[in-house]
């Protein structure tokens, strides 16, 4: 149980760091990729109006919270001009600043451009990005086109650069997470160590009281006969009893290491633990209603299996209604890979009752903690609830058309 819980300390810390790191790196490379794409509407913006040149002259924005640019500054991007007449022919072509595009590259991309007719966007040609800009001039256009690649090189770099640095950080964190994680929870292990021991120590400590209260109530009947109070007396050394054989044995199982999963048949052992229950229920008038499909097979540890039917069996028959039903289903779920196990009995004061409460320890329905017949589900519900979990399963209780209902799922094996 610890290590399970350490397990799941180490994932969740890693996985909060994990989205730590992706909202960090995800808002640096999409910052980067916008500022990217505005440094090319600038530089696209300032050449077009200047007919695809560079200007002599000092280089002014309207905007001036974004960054100024130079003149050598704007020698550093490949790009090149058209000039299109009022006929869509093209007069000329500016290509002094680019070496890989030729002019018969560049009327075959303007060719394209004028069918689209769109004054900006990108131009994919021969595997590269193009970004270009139309202007308006007495009826000509200036096209100008702006190779893409040396900036979006310069934003995948960076982007490439924050996921390593990411993935570093996140594996040196989880190994020195892992290292330290039992010096972490170290004082969860010694609660839950106290606990265990207080629990074993606690259970012997009180059998030697009661095993002198049930002698001294056996004396007294010899002596004086039974009467009503030294029956109540043994119904209480009974309940105590059996009470502290519930908690050493919770306590046992969580001690024990993880249970060897074999195949074995649920089916048969479910109509073996059935026939057990059979006359017990019989005997208190009440209906049992048997359905097990055969051969369901299921990763599971036999002996546990049986206890965890015994469980849910026993509570059944003990809170259900005076002659009323008990139902025990075994079935292959319709839709999943899934052996489904129902058991529910009548229970016609079930519907104020809160499910969710049902596997906590010493849950009981009334404030006042009654020793009624219903007055709580004790421990029995959270040890089946801890047998399904190392079962890797799932339980769920609900209440439905006058019976409460315990729903155990197990995953089916060779289906």
């Amino acid at each position: 149980m610890i290590q399970r819980f350490r397990y799941k300390f180490i994932a969740i810390s890693t996985a909060a760091l994990l989205f730590v790191i992706l909202t960090i790196v995800g808002s640096i490379c999409t910052l980067t990729y916008y500022q990217s794409h505005q440094e090319i509407e600038r530089v696209l913006t300032i050449l077009v109006n200047n007919d695809g040149q560079i200007p002599r002259k000092g280089i002014r924005t309207t905007d001036n919270s974004q960054p100024q640019f130079s003149r050598e500054g704007l020698h550093q991007y490949r790009y090149f001009a058209v000039l299109v007449d009022n006929k869509n022919q093209v007069t000329e072509v500016q290509d002094d600043h680019i070496a890989t595009v030729t002019p018969q590259d560049a009327r075959a991309m303007t060719d394209r451009l004028v069918r689209r007719k769109v004054h900006s966007g990108q131009l994919l040609y021969r595997g590269v990005n193009y970004a270009y800009k139309i202007r308006n001039k007495n009826g000509e256009k200036v096209i100008v086109f702006l190779d893409e690649s040396l900036l979006m090189a310069r934003t995948r770099s960076l982007m490439h650069t924050g996921l390593i640095l990411g993935v570093i950080v996140l594996v040196l964190y989880t190994i020195v997470l892992t290292l330290y994680s039992r010096r972490a929870i170290r004082p969860i292990i010694e609660a839950e160590q106290r606990q265990k021991e207080f629990i074993t120590n606690a259970s012997h400590e009180l059998k030697t009281p009661l095993t002198v209260i049930s002698a001294n109530n056996e004396m007294q009947e010899i002596i004086n006969g039974e009467n009503e109070w030294t029956t109540s007396t043994k119904q209480q050394v009974t309940r105590l009893t059996k009470l502290i054989n519930n908690l050493v044995s919770l306590a046992r199982m969580q001690e024990q290491p993880t249970l060897t999963m074999l195949p074995v048949n649920v089916s048969q052992i479910a109509g073996d633990v059935a026939s057990s229950f059979k006359s017990v229920i019989s005997t208190e008038q009440k209906q049992f209603n048997v359905q097990i499909d055969e051969g369901l097979v299921a990763n599971a540890d036999e002996n546990t299996l049986r206890e965890l039917l015994n469980i849910l069996l026993d509570n059944a028959n003990k809170y259900c209604d005076p002659q009323g039903e008990i139902d025990f289903t075994v079935s292959s779920s319709n839709h999943s890979k899934n052996i489904v196990i129902t058991i529910a009995n009548s229970y016609k004061d079930g519907k104020s009752l809160d499910a969710k409460k049902f596997f906590n320890r010493f849950y009981r329905v009334d404030e006042s903690h009654t020793q009624g017949k219903k007055a709580g589900f004790g421990i029995g519900l959270s040890m089946a609830q801890y047998i399904v979990k190392q079962f890797k399963g799932k339980i769920t209780a609900k209440y439905t058309n006058g019976k409460l209902a315990f729903i155990v799922t197990l995953k089916e094996v060779g289906k």
